[in-house]
């Protein structure tokens, strides 16, 4: 697998844990993170490839430091 695909697929991995242990579905997200969820499910599934400021504002709607977001 590239190493794009399994990086974007892992930080998607992540985002859906962390949303799920909230207890959130991938609309309250993107409510919270003003993103369409529609958007939200493509990150989840590693299909899109989210800029900083999408990561920083998911970090904040989940209130999570940024780093957070990209480790196991």
């Amino acid at each position: 697998m590239p190493v794009v695909k399994s990086v974007k697929r892992r930080f998607g991995q992540r985002i859906r844990k962390l949303r799920q242990e909230r207890g959130w579905s991938q609309e309250e997200l993107a409510a919270r993170s003003k993103h369409h969820w529609t958007y939200i499910g493509g990150v989840e599934r590693g299909e899109r490839n989210p800029t900083l400021l999408v990561i920083v504002s998911l970090a904040t709607a989940l209130k999570v430091k940024v780093t957070e977001l990209f480790s196991d």
